[in-house]
């Protein structure tokens, strides 16, 4: 699996959808997530069983 850094790049510049964050691997997630200066534009939607879908929103704000 590609570190959540990686993810979170590709998922920025286009070339991925969507990141799927298990319940196990939130804080992971969550280390990568808060050093990102736009961070407001990663929107999680809940799943099942603490699972989270991520998605780069920038329509949030």
């Amino acid at each position: 699996m590609e570190s959540y850094e990686i993810q979170i790049e590709k998922l920025r510049n286009g070339e991925i959808d969507k990141i799927e964050v298990t319940r196990d691997n939130f804080f992971l997630w969550r280390e990568a997530w808060i050093k990102q200066e736009d961070k407001k534009y990663f929107r999680g939607i809940a799943a099942h069983k603490g699972n989270v879908t991520y998605v780069y929103d920038k329509s949030v704000i």
